[in-house]
């Protein structure tokens, strides 16, 4: 994460601006608080979650199209705080409610932070995230880093590290998968999703919006349960 490095604490200005963001529902009726649209996917299986770039070929979108809300994550692999985040705090809840048809989750994957600690290890992670994408396992893919991360310091996310953690997701690893990991396939993609990431204005990582409204990063955000409450509320 930008800064220190510390998740910041929650301040009352930070509750006041979740709040209106329940209150207006991003432009819905408070009363509207049923489930999600009839006809979005719901899944049996991770691995039966539609995956999918977007046309600005940037954004990774995992979930229903159909589903009522967006929840927007920029995200740096190396990150620790985005670690604690996906397995410490509310990542099982989001893949819960993308499983519901709830929501759809939309991911920018920054690598600002090669530069600041050193080494290739944020962008080589989204290049290989962005090829287990084109394999559709993406999500088991995104949730092996996440569950193996290496230290932020250490740039631990080589091509060894990264197809070693392939080998734990069913059905990613092949010719087509380990040739885009090793040669560095989507390194344009790389390179365009940390533009997108520095034109967003996101103050670091992670940054979270539900259905384009930016959200402070407080406590609450990392209580599964909470957020729940919050987009199940919109």
């Amino acid at each position: 994460m930008r800064g220190a490095g510390r998740r910041r604490r929650a301040v009352i200005a930070a509750v006041v601006v979740m709040a209106a963001v329940v209150a207006t529902g991003c432009g819905r009726r408070a009363a509207d608080t049923g489930g999600g649209h009839a006809d979005a996917e719901e899944y049996a299986t991770v691995s039966q979650i539609a995956e999918s770039i977007a046309v600005d070929g940037t954004t990774i979108r995992v979930g229903s199209t159909r589903a009522r809300t967006t929840v927007h994550l920029y995200e740096d692999m190396r990150c620790p705080v985005c670690e604690e985040f996906e397995t410490q705090g509310s990542g099982q809840a989001l893949l819960d409610l993308v499983m519901a048809g709830r929501i759809r989750v939309e991911y920018t994957l920054a690598s600002f932070l090669d530069d600041r600690v050193g080494g290739h290890g944020s962008e080589k992670a989204a290049n290989a995230l962005r090829a287990a994408l084109d394999q559709g396992r993406f999500v088991e893919y995104h949730e092996v880093l996440y569950a193996h991360q290496p230290e932020e310091v250490v740039d631990g996310y080589t091509d060894a590290f990264l197809l070693e953690m392939a080998s734990k997701v069913d059905g990613l690893r092949g010719p087509e998968f380990d040739a885009a990991v090793k040669g560095m396939k989507h390194r344009d993609f790389v390179a365009e999703s940390q533009k997108a990431f520095d034109e967003s204005g996101a103050p670091g990582t992670p940054t979270i919006e539900v259905n384009d409204q930016r959200l402070p990063l407080y406590e609450g955000l990392f209580d599964g349960q909470q957020l729940t409450v919050l987009l199940t509320s919109l």
